[in-house]
């Protein structure tokens, strides 16, 4: 009896640390957020050099406009990344000591993550702005030559505008 009830507590200890091995997405997710502000960035000043260099006019003044939307979502799959890599550190390691002693409350519902469900939903908030984002980039280069895309034009508007009131109205029941 004694010698399988160590048996299980040593099972147990072993079950226990398996939990590390979620370190591994946590330090990619990390990596990759990094890794997208830096190419957000680098699109970002691509465009001010441009614009700094008189290098634009009407017909390339959408390409420009695209690519500072461009640089914005990859912010915001830097953001997802970050909260995706935040969030599992917490649900599976340990919670962030220094988020718990910050005394500041504006800090503390930054990043704050309870279960899976409401990383689930920051997440889904962050990837559906990043999805209009993208929506956008497209949509200031659409020409219309005909009805028919006037009227896809104006439907897609229109599904972005009830996307973020949807998003808007999350967690207020």
């Amino acid at each position: 009896m004694n010698r399988t009830s160590r048996l299980e507590r040593r099972f147990e200890a072993l079950i226990w640390k398996f939990r590390l091995v979620t370190l591994i997405p946590v330090v990619m997710s990390l990596l990759g957020s990094i890794s997208c502000f830096v190419i957000g960035t680098y699109a970002e000043i691509s465009v001010l050099k441009k614009v700094f260099r008189g290098d634009f006019t009407h017909d390339n003044s959408t390409l420009l406009i695209g690519k500072v939307v461009g640089g914005i979502d990859y912010y915001l799959i830097g953001i997802a990344l970050l909260i995706f890599g935040y969030g599992i550190y917490e649900l599976v390691i340990s919670d962030i000591d220094p988020r718990q002693a910050d005394e500041s409350s504006s800090r503390h519902n930054l990043l704050n993550i309870e279960d899976l469900d409401g990383l689930k939903q920051k997440l889904t908030k962050v990837i559906i702005v990043a999805l209009i984002v993208t929506a956008f980039k497209v949509m200031v280069s659409f020409e219309v030559t005909s009805i028919t895309e006037l009227i896809q034009y104006c439907a897609g508007v229109l599904m972005l505008a009830f996307s973020s009131y949807l998003i808007g109205r999350t967690g207020k029941h």
